[in-house]
């Protein structure tokens, strides 16, 4: 009989060791890139800067397996591609790889650039250059393109050499682009980096579906005039889009999580936008949902601001369209000061108490932006420890001194627009009921264990 229990005690400890390594192999999420090679390999290296010079213009260069040296300058129109397992070296200050010439092909490269400060892993000054399927590891900047017009960036995972390294802000971007234009950047993984993707100067931009975690901010857009901002993921970074200074920009189907651990964090920061679409994102988690100041003719519809503290914040921005959005579960739904002439129409504002006379769904009354608690934090912040006390509460509502310069939603949705994208949260809770029902069954096989042992 004591064999028997020791057999089956040992038998639902590989139980719950199974279901520990199952829930950290597929809940929680990995972001790994190994190290490719060690700067103290004595493996011996490659110069694949003597089998470039010795190419003509148009080659195509396939490498076998092993490690490269680096530096390597390519003035000449080369397709260079390796299968996943050729790895270039890099230990000086110049770019490990640096591209000069046009119509430059670089594929399926492991590019590992230990050099900190502002070298790049691939300086890119010509057109119509092609990355693909790279594998970048660097302590400085990952790809940096600089007057490069008419490139595509994709499928690269980028990163930073992590646990060490200095902070978020003293990193190098992960793609970095000055004074560019059309040029494509889509299914790239950057993370532990400075900006996942900063844009300045660069016109006509398509940034699709990439995604982007643990940054400063996953998207720097500043001083643009048209680009397109669409279907990219961000999760724990300080702000998801950090757009600036532009014009004609479409942000779209992006998703921007849970960036909540810094005073400054949000999903969306619109800053100085003009006449740009903000669309069918996703905000969710984070301290701020979405921000916006000094901002005008905008359009922003079908967006899902959800359990974010701040849903909206509006300061300085007028003559914005707010059309279909859907405020759930925030802290606080939305606060806006010195916002006026603002169009506001058909969105959902879930703590709203709405009334419905004629049945059509609409509310007869109008949810009216009261400032009162953020003008009045605004003048003394010790005021915060009275954030929803009942007192404050009776002040706000008592408070209607300029109401008709609030912004205000005039005709508020009674329920939610079931087009409202929601797939992402809905994602989330699948994730988070099963880590729970995990958790669950963990702790009591444990305490069924403890029970037999005593």
């Amino acid at each position: 009989m004591t064999i028997d229990m020791k057999y089956y005690r040992r038998y639902i400890l590989h139980i719950v060791v199974f279901l520990i390594l199952f829930n950290v192999a597929f809940i929680t999420p990995v972001f790994s890139i190994k190290t490719f090679a060690s700067s103290s390999s004595s493996e011996p290296m490659i110069s694949l800067q003597e089998i470039i010079d010795q190419s003509s213009s148009g080659a195509s260069i396939v490498l076998d397996s092993g490690t490269y040296q680096g530096p390597v300058i390519i003035n000449k129109k080369l397709s260079i591609r390796g299968d996943g397992s050729v790895t270039l070296l890099n230990n000086t200050q110049e770019s490990a790889i640096a591209i000069h010439s046009n119509g430059v092909k670089l594929q399926g490269i492991n590019i590992q650039h230990n050099t900190d400060g502002e070298s790049t892993a691939i300086e890119v000054t010509g057109d119509e250059v092609t990355l693909e399927n790279l594998r970048i590891l660097t302590r400085g900047y990952g790809i940096r393109l600089r007057d490069a017009n008419k490139g595509i960036i994709q499928n690269n995972a980028i990163k930073w050499f992590i646990p060490k390294g200095a902070g978020a802000g003293n990193r190098g971007n992960g793609i970095d682009l000055y004074n560019s234009h059309d040029n494509q950047i889509e299914y790239n993984e950057i993370s532990y980096l400075r900006d996942g993707i900063y844009l300045e100067n660069s016109r006509n931009t398509v940034v699709n579906e990439n995604k982007l975690f643990h940054l400063r901010y996953g998207i720097h857009c500043m001083y643009v005039d048209g680009s397109h901002l669409t279907d990219n993921e961000g999760e724990y970074n300080i702000t998801g889009a950090m757009v600036m200074g532009v014009t004609n920009v479409v942000v779209s189907d992006n998703s921007f999580l849970k960036q909540s651990k810094n005073v400054h964090a949000q999903g969306i920061l619109l800053y100085d936008v003009h006449k740009s679409s903000i669309e069918r994102n996703i905000v969710e988690g984070n301290r701020v949902g979405i921000y916006m100041e000094q901002s005008s003719m905008n359009q922003l519809r079908d967006n899902a601001v959800l359990r974010n503290f701040i849903g909206i914040q509006l300061k300085g921005a007028e003559g914005n369209q707010f059309h279909s959005n859907a405020f759930i579960a925030n802290v606080i739904e939305a606060e806006a000061i010195d916002s006026k002439d603002n169009e506001m129409k058909g969105n959902y504002w879930d703590s709203f108490q709405g009334l419905d006379l004629n049945q059509d769904g609409i509310s007869d009354i109008p949810y009216e932006i009261n400032p009162f608690y953020q003008n009045l934090i605004s003048r003394n912040s010790a005021y915060q420890l009275f954030f929803q006390s009942p007192g404050m509460t009776f002040l706000s509502d008592m408070f209607t001194s300029g109401s008709e310069h609030w912004s205000a939603d005039s005709s508020p949705l009674m329920k939610l627009n079931t087009t409202t994208p929601m797939e992402t949260a809905e994602k989330d809770g699948t994730v988070m009921v099963t880590s729970w029902m995990l958790l669950f069954v963990s702790i009591i096989i444990i305490i069924y264990m403890g029970v037999l042992r005593s």
